[in-house]
């Protein structure tokens, strides 16, 4: 699984530049930063934590989907 995993990125990374989807736009600019063999790893690991989150909720895949992280909790953000 993970070397499918790997192969599906390393084709994804390399023409993310030719789309416009905001997942190839992230691969995009982290492998202008960081490289494209840590993009690659980083889009497999996206990748296989979409399909589990897929898998376990039983929901379809959005890909505009944008996760909203939780409220930090009220005493942690008033500095106690």
């Amino acid at each position: 699984m993970r070397t499918l995993l790997i192969q599906g990125a390393k084709s994804a990374v390399m023409t993310a530049h030719k789309r416009s989807d905001p997942i190839s736009k992230w691969a995009a600019a982290l492998r202008d930063r960081s490289g494209w063999q840590k993009a690659v790893v980083a889009l497999a690991n996206k990748n296989a934590r979409i399909l589990w989150a897929v898998m376990t909720k039983g929901e379809a895949f959005d890909a505009r989907h944008v996760s909203i992280k939780p409220a930090a909790p009220v005493a942690a953000a008033a500095g106690a």
